[in-house]
């Protein structure tokens, strides 16, 4: 009878650990292109499992991961038994990206997608000044800062929460807005919106405050404008462990130490 298992893809990052694990796995599970597999394994930290949620955004595609890195948050723990029962009992998280759109200081545009977070950082000595709009309606007229961030949930507990912004569950239906170092207004943390929401970001004085965007680690260079709402179209799908699934995770963090 022909084998009648899922196939999987596995994909690892550049590390030591990540590509002796693809080794190991390969030889006792196989190995398929991306295309043809019913289930896609990233092998590495956090950093390269947003790189396949990237890649692999929109094709449908299950994405397993399992920690060969370091923190691996957003990871699975590795372990190469029995791992087909794990991929059918996984729970399935459907992530909904943000998309940035920008306006350059060169007349171009641009647009990426962010599963963790938009974030506007300065490039030169001074603050930069930004005017924060939400849905239409100008909110913060002038904001000195270091820079301001729109996060997901999924991305809630990455960069918003180092620089101290709230921690969304994954379900609820809301976006952080955070600001880096805030300076004027100084008592100003954030605010959280509803994941509907429309963000416009523009650059005050970007001739001498030259501002970068980022939409995760995609970076545009001297930005004037820039435009954050959830994408309409663009799914990533995420496998979690039922004692590990991201909703969890995210939780356990509003408790940890």
């Amino acid at each position: 009878m022909p084998n009648s298992k899922p196939t999987i893809c596995f994909l690892a990052s550049d590390s030591e650990e990540a590509q002796k694990a693809h080794i190991a796995l390969t030889e006792q599970y196989g190995n398929v292109s991306a295309e043809d597999a019913d289930y896609i394994v990233a092998l590495g930290g956090d950093g390269f499992m947003l790189q396949t949620l990237h890649e692999t955004m929109n094709s449908g595609k299950l994405v397993y991961g399992m920690n060969r890195g370091s923190v691996g948050f957003l990871m699975n723990e590795y372990s190469e038994d029995d791992l087909h029962d794990r991929l059918a009992a996984a729970d399935i998280n459907v992530i909904r990206p943000l998309r940035m759109t920008t306006e350059n200081a060169d007349g171009t545009s641009s647009i990426a997608l962010a599963i963790n977070e938009v974030s506007l950082l300065r490039q030169s000595h001074q603050a930069a000044k930004l005017k924060v709009t939400v849905d239409g309606k100008v909110r913060l007229p002038e904001l000195a800062c270091d820079g301001i961030l729109v996060a997901t949930p999924a991305g809630s507990t990455a960069y918003n929460l180092s620089v101290h912004g709230p921690i969304i569950p994954l379900e609820a239906p809301l976006l952080a807005i955070t600001p880096v170092s805030a300076f004027r207004p100084r008592r100003w943390r954030g605010a959280l919106l509803q994941n509907t929401s429309v963000v416009e970001l523009e650059v005050l004085e970007p001739e001498k405050r030259l501002v970068n965007a980022f939409a995760d680690h995609t970076e545009v260079r001297h930005i004037l404008h820039v435009r954050v709402e959830q994408d309409p179209e663009a799914r990533a799908k995420v496998l979690s462990d039922p004692n590990r699934s991201w909703s969890e995770r995210i939780l356990a963090e509003q408790f940890s130490d």
